[in-house]
């Protein structure tokens, strides 16, 4: 069983960056994707950037050209850099992953494994 542990969340102020981690407790496998969520309070959980197995990216439209999903398969680790943080940001993080077969970072199915999650604050 993969399970997925972030770190790296934390507060920060706007136009500020912070960077995500997503460390994977087993090898990655070549035909995985992974993608990061977000849920705001009182929000449902919002998918935001995903990668696949040849490491193309998709995002969505509310942080395209702000943040950016990358992935070290040798080190299990998935990765969002966030710049040009916005208030709105603010919500808690999680990273997914199952088979690109199954993955659309649009939609954050149960089947996916699951971190736990790390909050962001974002203040203006």
């Amino acid at each position: 069983q993969v399970l997925l542990l972030e770190s790296g969340g934390g507060s920060a102020q706007a136009g500020g960056s912070l960077r995500l981690s997503c460390s994977a407790s087993e090898y990655i496998r070549g035909n995985d994707c992974m993608g990061w969520f977000r849920q705001a309070p009182g929000k449902g959980r919002e998918g935001i950037a995903g990668i696949d197995s040849d490491g193309n990216t998709k995002y969505a439209d509310s942080v395209k050209g702000r943040f950016t999903v990358s992935k070290d398969n040798a080190n299990n680790t998935l990765y969002l850099q966030m710049n040009s943080l916005k208030p709105e940001d603010t919500a808690m993080y999680y990273c997914a992953a199952d088979r690109c077969s199954y993955f659309q970072y649009t939609d954050p199915r149960d089947r996916y494994y699951w971190g736990q999650g790390t909050q962001v604050t974002v203040s203006s």
